[in-house]
């Protein structure tokens, strides 16, 4: 399904993991447009209940404890991630020309708090504004996490800015071993490229913007997440023309790590977060 408006055009999925397959801005791609047909070569995917990896898959809130089966599609990564939106298929609940609405439940099971997830997309002349929202349907407190994981094209001069005060460091399978924490938020990138870091680890105390420019593109990217979206994940794996920089709201693990984190919501409650990307023109710098 395509939805235009204000020289932005944006094609959704909501059968393949509420996903989205490309987001344009004047015929130029603004997220990697999807370029094959597993759920990690769409354009972005939505993060619900949870970001990134649970340890095992093994968490105990006191009230209840529960183990959930390993999900990253075609490996024996042991532990699952991302939540169980980015696998479901999404029912269209409102389309029009410049806006769309997808809605996905989960009855309970692995994750034993039944609930309802809601995404919303709409284009105008800021750009693409989009939320997602959870509301326990359930019958006790439900932990909640939040997110966005967006797919980047990425040159040799691709550069990233975010300003965070934390970064933490991983283990060899990617869960946190330590923080490495400053006084103020900094640019941990310090204006090199992108290829200049390969990461793939989370960025905590986020403020302000996150911005994107492509300068052999003559073209700039600013997302505004809100503010419950206080914690990036950036992927930069070495030699590809991708990267993610993915707006949550917890760090990863958290359940078991830093469940102070999570949004607690009781039966009937609803957690949302939100982000708008503007595209922003700049002077080309041919290579």
């Amino acid at each position: 399904m395509i939805i235009e408006a204000q020289g932005y055009r944006l094609e959704l999925a909501p059968e393949r993991g509420g996903s989205v397959l490309r987001l344009d801005w004047h015929g130029e791609p603004l997220m990697r447009p999807a370029c094959g047909n597993t759920i990690f070569d769409v354009a972005s995917f939505p993060l619900v209940p949870f970001s990134n990896r649970i340890a095992r898959g093994r968490f105990n809130t006191g009230a209840r404890r529960g183990t959930i089966a390993p999900n990253f599609p075609g490996s024996d990564h042991p532990h699952p991630l991302h939540g169980f939106g980015w696998l479901a298929a999404w029912q269209v609940t409102e389309q029009g020309e410049d806006h769309a609405v997808l809605e996905h439940i989960y009855p309970g099971g692995e994750w034993p708090w039944p609930y309802r997830a809601r995404q919303t997309f709409q284009l105008g002349a800021r750009g693409l504004v989009t939320s997602i929202s959870v509301t326990n349907l359930g019958d006790a407190t439900m932990p909640a996490g939040l997110g966005f994981h967006p797919y980047f094209p990425r040159d040799a001069a691709t550069v990233y800015r975010g300003f965070h005060r934390g970064e933490w460091y991983n283990t060899p399978d990617c869960l946190p071993s330590s923080l490495d924490e400053q006084d103020e938020v900094i640019d941990w990138w310090q204006g090199e490229p992108v290829d200049a870091r390969a990461v793939d680890t989370a960025y905590t105390g986020r403020e302000g913007a996150l911005e994107i420019d492509w300068p052999t593109r003559g073209l700039g990217l600013t997302a505004l997440p809100s503010d419950e979206l206080s914690t990036t994940v950036v992927f930069s794996p070495k030699g590809e023309d991708y990267f993610c920089v993915e707006p949550v709201t917890h760090a990863t693990d958290a359940i078991n790590r830093a469940p102070e984190t999570m949004a607690w919501l009781e039966p009937g409650e609803t957690a949302s977060v939100s982000m708008t990307i503007s595209a922003r023109q700049l002077a080309q710098v041919h290579p």
